[in-house]
């Protein structure tokens, strides 16, 4: 690896369910989509710093910044001081209920605050199009500025002199200045009482929301903060979650490994809504099955591991033309695995509508008007269920039989049988029984006898993080000797001595891997508090918690000594902490608090 200080992302996130923004601790944004997450950048200096456009708040003289977010909320504030002057820059997407609807425009709000002295400033807002490849022509009007020929009708509203930010000017900043970024239907009000209205009802909302949550009395900031990036990872038009809201951030420098995770990854929504449900939030799921509805109508025979925000096919990769994130390329658009045959997500499916089908504060559909869903998945396992796929990794040059997938034939047939008896349904309780004794017998056959352990696929010696999810689920009984065998050895070869969690250690189609993959280290804290090392598994997770960023943000993956690599925030990441927090609180017994 080139590089060897301890890299962190610092960067923090807004959004309102519609789009989102990174900002960095100079308040410049750094990545911004509009009007999906996967459409292309506004503003995307994250991936190159001459082609990516930018929005910065520039002192003319030297500052300190810190970054922190309002508490609570998703608005983010940047301060600049030095031992004369001092400016704030709040940060935010409106968001909140009016209407009988949720009010989220694809407006993205800056109100830049005078905190002491007279601070000198320069705005700067260039917007690019087509990754990089269009540079607006920009017109002025009264209040505003038009930045034409991008993909859509964008414009900034401010009452900060207009020439003053199409010539980078600095200024004075005498007292407090607002900027309204808009793709599409413009700000048309009272700027200021508008902004000022904006910030309030958002933080209101945000405030509220977490007020409703439900979580134990432990590690609750970093819960609170996990619960918060989620939701701002859902689509919420059609009810989409996705995995991340940028591309092509390498796993580890130099790896040649940058995805594009701007996508719904059927598989990450199941955990990402099983810790929806742990802290008691069950909207997104409604949104979520309808989402899921659609795609099995459409798709009606193989379901792919991702789609679009809308349900589409995600486009298959292309390279654009940008130097990539601190010269790591390349930087790709669409992701192939799209095409990849991921057997898992049946059954992942199938556990993340069960609540929906048994939990009677879950009223809002007509359960047996929906069961055809159930038993279409069910059908899906039986016809794919002898063939190899590229499994949960996504390995683009093997086929194989893999542990984790038959796993989620079991898990996903276990739900089905629930469902059956649930709504007294005979033949799919049946249908259900006969692939969950199949799905076990596939299993055991990944049984490493020697090693006492589960391999990764069946004929296969390698050890994979993955089979953790064994002891998750309750395929083995927590308790027996066996998990507790299979757990060391998984400790033996895979486990770090920071606690990180490999998800495998030999070569794939692009080498041995160097980072490793943060949710798989949660998913191991899960396993220690199910198999009852409760001290372990809190130790364990604090040492984690220093992969974190100064926000209390989680990327995909992390070095040993604590870098941040690969997409960011990671919902996965946070996902893990959420749901690992959650098995050690009921292992210790400790209530859930509203």
């Amino acid at each position: 690896m080139t590089e060897t200080a301890c890299h962190k992302y610092r960067l923090g996130i807004i959004g309102n369910c519609s789009y989102l923004a990174y900002i960095d601790d100079r308040a410049a944004v750094r990545w911004m989509c509009m009007p999906r997450f996967d459409s292309s950048f506004l503003f995307g200096s994250l991936l190159d710093p001459d082609k990516g456009g930018e929005f910065s708040v520039v002192p003319v003289a030297s500052y300190d910044t810190h970054q922190y977010y309002i508490s609570n909320t998703n608005i983010l504030c940047t301060d600049f001081k030095n031992s004369d002057e001092g400016f704030r820059v709040i940060d935010f997407a409106p968001r909140y209920y009016q209407y009988d609807r949720y009010f989220r425009p694809q407006m993205f709000v800056r109100k830049i605050e005078p905190l002491r002295g007279q601070p000198r400033i320069a705005v700067h807002c260039q917007p690019v199009g087509e990754y990089g490849k269009i540079r607006p022509e920009i017109v002025l009007g009264s209040s505003h500025i038009r930045y034409l020929n991008l993909e859509g009708h964008v414009r900034l509203t401010t009452d900060i002199p207009l020439q003053y930010v199409a010539e980078s000017k600095p200024f004075v900043l005498n007292g407090p200045k607002y900027m309204v970024f808009s793709f599409g239907p413009p700000l048309e009000a009272p700027l200021v009482s508008t902004a000022e209205t904006f910030l309030e009802k958002t933080r209101s909302y945000w405030l509220n929301w977490i007020k409703t949550t439900t979580i134990a009395p432990i590690f609750q900031e970093w819960i609170i903060r996990s619960a918060l990036v989620l939701k701002l990872h859902q689509f919420e038009d059609t009810g989409a979650i996705i995995a991340a809201g940028t591309t092509s951030l390498p796993e580890f420098p130099d790896s040649g490994r940058t995805w594009d995770y701007r996508y719904c990854w059927l598989r990450d929504t199941y955990y990402t809504l099983n810790a929806f449900n742990n802290v008691g939030h069950f909207e997104e799921l409604e949104r979520f099955f309808h989402y899921v509805q659609n795609l099995i109508l459409d798709d009606s025979t193989q379901i792919r591991p991702m789609y679009s925000v809308t349900g589409d096919p995600v486009p298959s990769e292309r390279h654009a033309d940008l130097k990539g994130y601190r010269g790591n390329g390349p930087v790709r658009i669409g992701n192939d695995a799209t095409v990849q045959k991921q057997h898992d997500v049946y059954g992942q499916v199938l556990i993340s509508l069960l609540p929906l089908y048994i939990d009677r504060r879950l009223e809002f559909m007509n359960t047996r008007q929906t069961l055809h869903l159930v038993r279409h998945l069910l059908h899906r396992i039986e016809t794919v269920f002898d063939e190899p796929d590229s499994g949960i990794w996504e390995f683009r040059g093997r086929f194989q039989q893999h542990c984790h997938t038959f796993l989620f034939h079991w898990a996903g047939s276990q739900s089905a049988l629930k469902i059956g008896q649930w709504l007294r349904d005979s033949a799919l309780c049946e249908k259900a029984a006969a692939l969950i004794q199949r799905s076990a017998a596939r299993i055991e056959a990944c049984y490493d006898s020697v090693r006492q352990a589960y391999t990764q696929a069946i004929g296969v010696p390698h050890l994979d993080a993955s089979a953790l999810q064994l002891i998750n689920l309750n395929y083995l009984d927590p308790e027996s000797d066996r998990a507790k065998n299979h757990l060391a050895a998984l400790e033996t070869e895979l486990r770090t001595t920071e606690g990180q969690f490999h998800r495998y250690t030999h070569s794939d189609d692009f080498g041995a891997p160097q980072a490793s993959f943060l949710a798989t280290a949660f998913w191991y804290i899960e396993a220690l508090a199910c198999v009852g090392r409760i001290t372990e598994a809190i130790g364990t997770l604090e040492r984690l918690l220093n992969t974190a960023n100064s926000l209390g943000l989680f990327s995909e993956d992390a070095c040993p000594d604590g870098s941040q690599w690969g997409n960011f925030p990671q919902t996965y990441s946070h996902v893990g902490l959420m749901n690992a927090v959650f098995r050690i609180a009921r292992k210790l017994d400790r209530p859930m608090f509203l």
